[in-house]
């Protein structure tokens, strides 16, 4: 049985490996070939010499990307170890906010590295996947950096204000206090990017707008960068109003996820409209995610599987009916 031994230099190994050694169990689940053990700051491997090879690849992939971002986590090692491409880590090393208590926002993924990539060369980018993937959080964070360099005026960030089986109707308060909770994934992520006292200045100021897709109507908007939030969620008209809100010197991104659609039965998705409409009009940019890029707790990305395999199995039983009926 061959054997290699790696040094973890310039890192605390009870940090790399985590609470009670999680990392560690992963990695011995990753790779059932190999006997892994960990001593203090050494680590020892034994196998076949192939399995060796690939193995020390990937861990030098590991501690790159815990060296570079101070973290990682059981979701971040699965997808640097099962990744069947290398990622550019050098390419996620761009910070896009310098955040709130020093936090630096980046693209964790490849995927969200495209999004900036996408955003720098069109004025218009729909970024399409499933939940936790971080389309808005990159969107939000590359509003704030234009905002930051004066490459726009104003912020605008917008939902559908679609009642996800509940009823806005009997929340206490006016319009603005009913909408405010539908919003408050916006309002968390700009939390993490901007200090709370500049934040309510630009909010009274009009420099960041948060609004209801509703609110977009008859606008045209100018010097700004505007997120779609939510997308899925909009109907034709409602998708073609917002879009044609574009006005000179404007960024406009657009979100959404397929899967989770809370419109009526019969009423068709704008989102996935727009994006067999537009597929190939030059200017915009379309970008699906996948669970690769889920940087939620690992569970999110199980749970988003297990209802694919669902959403599969009743599109094979739809498939079947109207088979049968033609």
């Amino acid at each position: 049985m061959n054997e290699r031994t790696i040094e973890l230099t310039e890192i605390s190994p009870k940090e790399f490996w985590g609470a009670q050694d999680a990392h560690l169990i992963l990695l011995k689940k990753l790779y059932p070939r190999l006997k892994i053990v960990s001593r203090g700051s050494f680590l020892k491997i034994y196998g076949e010499e192939e399995v060796l090879d690939e193995f020390e690849k990937k861990f030098v992939r590991l501690l790159k990307y815990f060296i570079r971002y101070n973290r990682i986590d059981e979701n971040a090692i699965e997808r640097l170890v099962m990744d069947s491409e290398i990622p550019q880590i050098n390419a996620l090393d761009e910070i896009l906010v310098h955040g709130v208590n020093g936090k630096l926002i980046k693209a964790m993924t490849q995927n969200q590295q495209k999004l900036v990539k996408y955003v720098n060369q069109n004025d218009m980018v729909f970024a399409v996947g499933p939940a936790g993937t971080g389309k808005t959080y990159t969107g939000v964070a590359l509003a704030v950096r234009a905002l930051k360099n004066k490459e726009v005026k104003r912020i605008i960030l917008t939902r559908p204000a679609v009642e996800a089986g509940e009823n806005l109707g009997f929340l206490p308060g006016d319009m603005k206090e009913k909408l405010d909770p539908y919003m408050q994934p916006l309002y968390d992520a700009l939390r993490d990017m901007i200090p709370a006292q500049t934040l309510e200045d630009y909010i009274a100021k009009g420099v960041i707008q948060i609004a209801p897709l509703a609110f977009m109507r008859g606008r045209t908007l100018d010097n700004a960068f505007v997120i779609l939030d939510e997308a899925q969620n909009t109907t034709h008209s409602q998708m073609k109003m917002f879009l044609t809100r574009m006005g000179k010197s404007a960024k406009f991104i657009i979100t959404g996820d397929p899967g989770q659609i809370d419109l009526p039965r019969k009423v068709s998705s704008g989102l996935k409209e727009a994006l067999v409409v537009l597929k190939d009009v030059e200017g915009i940019g379309m970008l699906y995610l996948d669970d690769k890029d889920i940087v939620r707790h690992k569970l999110v990305k199980r749970i988003v599987n297990a209802y694919k395999v669902l959403d599969d199995r009743e599109n094979q039983i739809i498939d079947t009916f109207k088979k049968t009926d033609a």
